[in-house]
């Protein structure tokens, strides 16, 4: 069975401020997309490197997930250090996942250029940083999920299917 955990990295979440609707949003798209068996882990973290850095070690290491999907924590403000904790964490980042998340976003707000997400890998884990807005997370994940499949067959982690109605998932033949 394939692992998926969500993590939503927010201060205010993590207080407990504001009901996190990320991680529900991130959940209800997966619901939709994956037809394999899967197991969803949850969590919410705090903005920070060590905290945002820390919690994805553990689901790397110790949990053995297979996909890691964060929201929040992209932009430009100073409390904003997901990527700056991926740096710390990632073996090898695959910066197409950030690009094409851009580029799509920007089809409809001009704030996108504003966004610093990118996605990598940590031996066999995938994790892809999503916008930290409910309603942007459909459509980045509309666009990068198609590859995310294959890219788990190539490092080794959990075999991944998906509803073709929702997500064309690309395997080469």
């Amino acid at each position: 069975m394939v692992r998926i955990a969500l993590v939503t990295v927010s201060d205010r979440a993590a207080r407990g401020e504001y009901q996190d609707l990320c991680g529900p949003a991130m959940a209800a798209w997966l619901k939709t997309a994956v037809t394999s068996p899967h197991e969803l882990l949850t969590s919410v973290v705090p903005d920070g490197v060590d905290s945002v850095g820390g919690e994805l070690v553990r689901l790397c290491d110790e949990e053995r997930v297979d996909l890691i999907l964060t929201s929040g924590g992209t932009g430009p403000s100073p409390r904003d250090l997901t990527p700056e904790a991926m740096k710390v964490v990632l073996e090898k980042e695959l910066p197409g996942f950030g690009e094409l998340m851009r580029k799509i976003s920007l089809e409809k707000v001009p704030t996108a250029i504003l966004s610093r997400q990118t996605a990598g890998t940590r031996g066999t884990t995938l994790i892809v940083n999503l916008p930290g807005k409910p309603a942007s997370i459909a459509v980045c994940l509309d666009a990068v999920f198609p590859a995310i499949p294959y890219c788990l067959d190539l490092i080794g982690a959990g075999r991944i299917e998906t509803d073709p109605a929702v997500c064309r998932a690309f395997r080469p033949s």
